[in-house]
C-alpha cells in the first residue's frame, strides 16, 4: 500500500499576500481522495520525533535557537516565514513524516510525504522556507538504525539542494545529486557530489534526455540501498520562482522515469514534494498529484 505522511499542521497560517502557497497542503490530499487515487487508509499522521534524530543532522545550538525562538533577526529573516513555536513544531513533524515514510518505503518499495523537501536547511541554519532538512534527517535515521548503508539523494527541485550538499559534503555514504536551474536561487551554490546546472527555459526534451542519461548510470555506479527523491514541481515554465521551461507533462515524465528506474533496480524510494509556485494553485496541485498517481500505478 502507498503510505503518505500528512498532518493538519502542514497548512501553516501565513500573512496575507505571502508568496508561499501553503494552501496546497490542504488541497493536494483532498484532490487525491476526490479522484480516487488514494483512500484515507493511504495517509498516516506523523508525530514528534526524538530530538536525537534531528541532532544527527543539525547542531544543538541551532536546534535550541529554533525551539526557544532565539534565532537572531537576520537568521530568522533568511527562513522567510515568521518564526513561531507552531512553525517549529510543524517542521519537526514534517521530519517525522519523512522518517516514518522511509520505513514504509522499505516495506512497500515507495512512500511519500505531502510536505518536506526542505533542502535549503544546513547543519547550523535555515533559509528559503526550510528550517530542518527532512531528507537528511531520514537518511541519518536509516543509517543509524542499520536499515541502509549507501543512500542516494535525487534532488530535481528547480533550486539546488544547497543545505543537503553542505550536510553531506564529507560523507561518501550519502551521494547528493542535484539537477537545477543555473540562474535560480541559491545564487551561491554549494558543491553536491553531482550538480547539473540547467540554462533558463530548458525544455522537456533537453531536461529529460539529461536525466535519462544520468540517473541509471548513477545508480549503477553508487549501488544505493535507498533513494530519496525530491520532486519539486517548480521546474515547470509557469513557476514564479523557477526559470526552467518544462510542461506539466514533462514534469510527469520526469517523475515516471525516476520511479520506474527505482522500481527496476529494486531500490526503495521515499518522495518529498518540494517546491511549486505557479500563480494558479490548480497547476501546482495537478503537477504534484501526478507524482502520487504515478506512484500508485507503478508500484501497486
Amino acid at each position: 500500500m502507498l503510505k503518505i505522511a500528512n498532518h493538519s499542521i502542514y497548512q501553516h497560517p501565513l500573512p496575507e499576500g505571502h508568496r508561499f502557497p501553503m494552501l496546497k497542503y490542504e488541497l493536494l490530499p483532498e484532490q487525491l481522495l476526490y479522484e480516487g487515487t488514494c483512500t484515507k487508509d493511504n495517509f498516516f499522521e506523523p508525530g514528534i520525533p526524538d530530538d536525537k534524530h534531528i541532532l544527527r543532522v543539525h547542531t544543538a545550538d541551532y536546534f535550541q535557537d529554533l525551539k526557544q525562538l532565539t534565532l537572531d533577526k537576520r537568521a530568522a529573516r533568511k527562513i522567510g516565514f515568521p518564526l513561531s513555536e507552531i512553525l517549529v513544531q510543524r517542521e519537526v513533524i514534517i521530519a517525522d513524516g519523512t522518517i516514518k515514510a522511509s520505513e514504509f518505503a522499505l516495506q512497500y518499495g515507495i512512500a511519500m510525504n505531502i510536505a518536506g523537501g526542505t533542502h535549503h536547511a544546513f547543519t547550523n541554519r535555515g533559509e528559503a522556507f526550510c528550517l530542518l532538512n527532512d531528507q537528511a534527517i531520514g537518511a541519518r535515521y536509516l543509517q543509524q538504525n542499520k536499515l541502509a548503508d549507501k543512500i542516494l539523494i535525487v534532488d530535481l527541485d528547480v533550486h539546488q539542494g544547497n543545505g543537503t550538499a553542505e550536510i553531506f559534503k564529507n560523507d561518501a555514504s550519502v551521494f547528493t545529486f542535484s539537477m537545477h536551474g543555473k540562474g535560480n536561487y541559491p545564487f551561491k551554490k554549494e558543491i553536491s557530489d553531482l550538480d547539473i546546472a540547467l540554462e533558463n527555459d530548458t525544455n522537456d526534451e533537453t531536461y529529460l534526455n539529461l536525466l535519462y542519461e544520468t540517473l541509471p548510470k548513477l545508480i549503477k555506479q553508487e549501488q544505493p540501498d535507498f533513494i530519496y527523491y525530491l520532486c519539486g514541481v517548480d521546474v515547470i515554465a509557469t513557476d514564479k520562482l523557477g526559470k526552467l521551461g518544462l510542461t506539466i507533462d514533462g514534469s510527469k515524465r520526469r517523475d515516471q522515469f525516476v520511479l520506474e528506474t527505482c522500481k527496476h533496480h529494486k531500490t526503495p524510494v521515499m518522495c518529498s514534494m518540494g517546491g511549486g509556485y505557479s500563480p494558479d494553485i490548480k497547476t501546482i496541485i495537478d503537477a504534484h498529484a501526478n507524482t502520487f498517481r504515478l506512484a500508485q500505478n507503478i508500484f501497486f
